[in-house]
C-alpha cells in the first residue's frame, strides 16, 4: 500500500489550528515536509504562521470556511501526497444529534470525495477518529479490539434524539463518521489510488501549543485535565465516583501527533484501524497521585489530592498491539505528560496558577 516517504512532498492537514492539529503541523515541518494547513478563516491561521515562522517557506494556509460543503476541498487536495483529516465538531449540544453528526460525516466524506476526484498525487489519507467510536458500555469486563464499535451509545443518540446525553451524541458522530470512511473506501476501492489509515485515540492530554490564552479556552480534553488535576473539579459521571472509576484511556498529545505522522510514513498503516493509547484505562486518582508525587514540583499552585487510598475500579482493557507493531512508538509516561503539562501551565502565568482548598 502507498506510504508517504518523500520529505519534499506537501501534506494537507485539516483542523490544523486545533489542539492535536497544531502538534501534527509542527512534527511534519520538523520532519522536512511542507504543510498546507486548512483553517476556516485567515484569522484562525495567524497563530500557526507566527508559531512556525521559521518554516514560512514550507507552510501555507488554505481557507475552507465550510468543511462539510460538497467540493470544499477540491482545490486544496491538488498536489499533495498525504492528507491528515483531524477536523471534526466536538462541542456539546442540547439539540438534535444531527447538529453534530451531519457536520462530522459531511466533513470526512467531503474530503474523501475531493481526494477521489482531484487528489491524483495523493498516496495516504489519515483520519482522526476516536475511542468514543469503539468503547461501549458492558456489564462484564471487555477487551476492546479493532473490530468493536460503540453501537449501544449510538443507539441512545438515535432513539432519544434531543433528549440523549451530549456524550451519546458525540459518540454517534464518531461512530457514523468513521463508518462513513470505511464505507467510502469499500465503495470506491477500484477507483482510488490512495489508501486510508484511521487512528482512534482516547482522551488526549498534554501541553498545548495551539492558540489558547486562558484555561477556559482549552479544548475539551485538555480542559478536563486542567479542571481535574489542577482545580480538583471532576466531570460528572452519574452514580459512579469519578476519582476511582475508569475514565477510558489516555495519550499525550505529542504522541498522538507523532502517530498521525507515522501513519503517513509506514506502509503497514494503510487500510488499518489503529488504537493509540499510552495507558488504558485510567482513573483521575492516577493523575492526582502522579502530579503530587513529582519531585521537584514544577507547579507553584497547590494541586488537588483526591483520595490517595481510594479503591480504583478498573475493568475493561484495550488490545493496542497493532499500534506498537505498525507505528513503533514508545509512548510518553504519565509522569512525563504530567510534569511537562504543569511546567507549561506554570510558564503561562498567574491565570494558570490555582491554589486548591481541600
Amino acid at each position: 500500500m502507498p506510504e508517504v516517504t518523500n520529505k519534499s512532498s506537501t501534506i494537507l492537514v485539516t483542523g490544523s489550528n486545533g489542539y492535536i492539529g497544531t502538534w501534527i503541523v509542527r512534527k511534519l515541518l520538523e520532519r522536512g515536509f511542507s504543510v498546507r494547513a486548512v483553517v476556516r478563516s485567515e484569522q484562525r491561521g495567524k497563530h500557526l504562521l507566527g508559531s512556525f515562522s521559521t518554516y514560512d517557506d514550507r507552510l501555507e494556509l488554505a481557507i475552507v470556511p465550510d468543511l462539510a460543503k460538497e467540493g470544499a476541498f477540491d482545490e486544496v487536495v491538488k498536489g499533495v501526497e498525504g492528507i491528515v483529516h483531524t477536523a471534526s465538531p466536538v462541542v456539546a449540544i442540547s439539540g438534535h444529534p444531527d447538529e453534530i453528526v451531519k457536520p462530522a460525516v459531511g466533513g470526512v466524506t467531503a474530503i474523501l470525495h475531493s481526494a477521489l476526484k482531484h487528489g491524483t498525487s495523493s498516496k495516504r489519507v489519515v483520519i482522526t477518529s476516536s475511542m468514543a467510536a469503539v468503547e461501549y458500555q458492558s456489564d462484564h469486563p471487555v477487551t476492546y479490539t479493532e473490530k468493536d464499535w460503540n453501537v449501544t451509545t449510538m443507539a441512545e443518540s438515535d432513539e432519544k434524539a434531543e433528549n440523549a446525553s451530549s456524550y451519546a451524541k458525540y459518540c454517534a458522530s464518531k461512530v457514523k463518521s468513521e463508518q462513513a470512511v470505511w464505507e467510502f473506501v469499500e465503495k470506491h476501492k477500484s477507483e482510488i489510488s490512495w489508501d486510508v489509515s484511521v487512528l482512534n485515540p482516547p482522551w488526549v492530554y498534554g501541553p498545548p501549543i495551539h492558540d489558547v490564552n486562558k484555561p477556559s479556552a482549552l479544548n475539551s480534553s485538555a480542559k478536563y485535565w486542567f479542571d481535574a488535576v489542577v482545580k480538583g473539579e471532576l466531570p460528572a459521571t452519574g452514580s459512579t465516583d469519578p476519582l476511582t472509576s475508569p475514565g477510558g484511556g489516555w495519550i499525550d498529545v505529542r504522541d498522538c501527533a507523532e502517530a498521525h505522522v507515522r501513519a503517513l510514513e509506514r506502509v503497514a498503516a494503510g487500510g488499518k484501524r489503529i488504537f493509540c493509547a499510552a495507558g488504558y484505562p485510567h482513573v483521575w486518582q492516577d493523575f492526582f497521585d502522579t502530579a503530587n508525587g513529582l519531585k521537584p514540583q514544577p507547579y507553584e499552585g497547590s494541586l488537588a489530592k483526591g483520595l490517595p487510598d481510594g479503591i480504583k475500579r478498573v475493568k475493561n482493557t484495550l488490545d493496542s498491539r497493532l499500534s506498537k507493531e505498525v507505528l513503533g512508538i514508545e509512548w510518553c509516561s504519565m509522569e512525563e505528560l504530567t510534569r511537562d503539562t504543569l511546567e507549561d501551565f506554570q510558564r503561562r502565568g498567574s491565570e494558570w496558577i490555582v491554589n486548591v482548598s481541600e
